[in-house]
């Protein structure tokens, strides 16, 4: 009867030893396991975080107007487009304000006009003249007022050339544009000039409609220009 009961205290001592023995394992290989997957997460997160900040480190820097390059001190930053067939309007950006779009409502057909105070940037006026449906005679006063110093920039929307006559062409020439002179009917043009300059502007795009080559039926791509332009100082 000892013998026996002696023999089941063995059996029950050996079977706790091995089921300690497993628990113990089981808890080790678990642990284990759970320390290869946290140390495989803050691999990942501290790669994760050091790809973002190669990222940002090598993410080119934005400039005023979206342009390529900074500006110079005492430059503004402009960026303008033409607009596209009689679809999209043009814009005109100075110094990451939107002056002119489609989505500020103020563009129409015609040469779109923005005046800027050639000294501090701020915005003086926005106009569109209509110079397919409309009369040229509003424009050459709007031009005749533009006082000295006023940065001017204008972009055409479908056609900018149908009204224009002699006059109005001069007046524009005279704020430094050289292809005003040969404008024609729905041609994309963009310049920025001013009331008083010199000499010539280097700020003009232009292209001709010419239905071999037009991107659009009936009118050639739109013309883009980006630039920085010297303050007027005292």
């Amino acid at each position: 009867m000892n013998t026996v009961l002696f023999c089941s205290s063995l059996s029950g001592a050996a079977k706790l030893v091995v089921a300690v023995a497993v628990f113990l394992l089981t808890f080790y290989v678990i642990s284990q396991v759970f320390e290869i997957k946290m140390d495989a997460s803050l691999g990942n997160l501290f790669a994760r975080s050091a790809l973002d900040a190669v990222a940002r480190s090598t993410k080119p820097p934005r400039y005023k107007c979206g342009i390529s390059k900074a500006c110079p001190e005492k430059h503004f930053a402009f960026k303008m487009a033409s607009g596209a067939a009689n679809v999209v309007g043009p814009k005109i950006c100075l110094e990451d304000n939107v002056l002119m779009s489609g989505v500020k409502n103020n563009v129409g057909r015609g040469i779109n006009v923005a005046l800027v105070n050639g000294k501090t940037g701020d915005l003086i006026d926005t106009r569109y003249f209509d110079m397919w449906g409309g009369n040229v005679a509003p424009f050459i006063e709007f031009l005749k007022a533009i006082q000295d110093g006023t940065i001017v920039l204008m972009g055409t929307y479908d056609d900018g050339a149908t009204k224009l006559n002699d006059e109005a062409r001069q007046l524009i020439a005279e704020l430094g544009s050289t292809s005003i002179t040969h404008l024609g009917f729905r041609d994309n043009w963009v310049f920025c000039g001013g009331k008083g300059i010199k000499t010539k502007s280097p700020f003009e795009q232009h292209i001709k409609n010419n239905k071999d080559t037009n991107k659009y039926e009936g009118w050639p791509e739109v013309v883009e220009m980006e630039g920085c332009i010297p303050q007027k100082q005292d």
